[in-house]
């Protein structure tokens, strides 16, 4: 780990390998399961919500509408500016003969956002972008309210809470590790984590359904957010087990799960798939997390000064928001392949101009996916550096 408010190597890495399962998982392509013993999705999504609730902060709380402005910039300003982009691009294709994508509109522009995040298809796997902001609101909110309510309470019992015996150290910075910190990791992580397995419960009993789904995967990433801050606050000073006892703990595990139960993996996005019960979701998330957590401190003194990997782990937003549409380019170029030669006769046409999820690999070799996984990371991260240099050109512009 980096010294704190510097760049964190191990989370940068964990950041990387991360989008890297996620864009895998999207072309079906089994590289980074281990054997098939860690499903990507029984725990990448929630991952994801962990990394990020590993980096709030509690002065945030100092200034909540200073938050929400930097969040609303970070996360939905630019998702937005994308998603008119993937309306059009979705128009223009329509127009090329694809059957994908819904009509440019305000309800597709801004609502099905929070309610699907699939409406034009080419940038859906971003579904998760407002749903973090929305979890990210929730958990300002509830934490905000939650302090206030202890603090309330010992005031009605006369005493001080820890928090306001020493409300505000030397500097203005706010005291960290107090007995009302730990009231609130506590109650945000094990009440998330209630509605989160009543949620699942009602996912299994066929309760979330239609416009359900959109509350039903805020609630249940919820307290994967959670775990992250958790994680940080309580768990991480006690993360030293060494790696073979860590690995055969957690090996062990795996193995005991993927033999004993059905199967492991479940949509996040559309909050189905629960085939052994409402807690066991969780189990394969935290199992999954300490996994490839460990595995990306162990990578850390090889990758934890490579800039590319540092740049991928910087840039997930992009490569979420663009993956799909680089597998789309990949396919296009097989179709003119195909049109134009004898190689790829079996090239399914009517599901290519149909179905976002039909992938073709050459010959059938599984190998072909690394095509799409290089794709569908090097092309996003190519737009991001190209408006990067566009940034900085108009930047020294300006300053002229």
């Amino acid at each position: 780990m980096t010294q704190k408010n510097r760049y964190n190597t191990t989370f940068g890495i964990l950041s990387a390998l991360t989008i890297i399962m996620v864009v895998a998982g999207h072309c079906g392509y089994h590289i980074m399961t281990v054997g098939e013993l860690y499903p990507y999705y029984s725990f990448h999504v929630p991952l994801f919500m962990f990394i990020s609730g590993y980096f709030y902060k509690g002065s945030e709380e100092e200034a909540p509408l200073q938050y929400v402005k930097k969040r609303i910039c970070r996360l939905l300003v630019p998702y937005f500016i994308w998603n008119v982009v993937y309306g059009l691009i979705s128009w223009a294709m329509r127009a090329a003969g694809f059957a994908m994508g819904e009509a440019v509109s305000l309800r597709t522009l801004f609502i099905e956002p929070f309610m699907h995040g699939y409406q034009f298809i080419y940038n859906y796997a971003a579904w998760f972008v407002p749903v973090l902001f929305v979890i990210e609101m929730m958990n300002l909110c509830a934490r905000i309210i939650l302090r206030k309510m202890i603090r309330g309470l010992c005031r009605l019992r006369g005493e001080i809470p820890a928090k306001m015996s020493g409300e505000m150290k030397e500097g203005g910075g706010r005291l960290a590790g107090t007995a009302e910190d730990g009231i609130v990791e506590w109650v945000m992580l094990a009440g998330s984590l209630l509605i989160g397995i009543i949620v699942v419960w009602l996912a299994i009993g066929g309760h979330v359904w239609g416009d359900y789904k959109a509350p039903g995967r805020i609630l249940f990433l919820f307290p994967c957010f959670q775990m992250g801050q958790f994680y940080q606050k309580k768990l991480e000073k006690h993360d030293t087990l060494g790696n073979v006892p860590y690995f055969a703990v957690l090996l062990g595990l795996q193995v005991i799960l993927n033999v004993g139960f059905n199967g492991l993996a479940f949509s996040s996005v559309w909050v189905t798939g629960f085939a052994n019960g409402p807690l066991m979701p969780y189990v394969t998330v935290v199992s999954g997390i300490a996994f490839w957590l460990r595995v990306a401190r162990i990578l850390e003194p090889a990758l934890g000064t490579s800039r590319s990997v540092q740049y991928l782990g910087r840039n997930t937003y992009a490569v979420m928001m663009h993956h799909v549409m680089a597998f789309m380019l990949v396919k296009i170029v097989i179709a003119f392949v195909a049109a134009q030669t004898a190689m790829c006769a079996d090239f399914d046409y009517g599901q290519f101009y149909t179905n976002i999820d039909y992938f073709y690999y050459v010959r059938g070799a599984e190998q072909f996916g690394m095509v799409y996984l290089a794709a569908g990371v090097t092309l996003p991260l190519g737009i991001q550096y190209v408006l990067g240099c566009v940034k900085k050109r108009m930047k020294s512009v300006r300053g002229l």
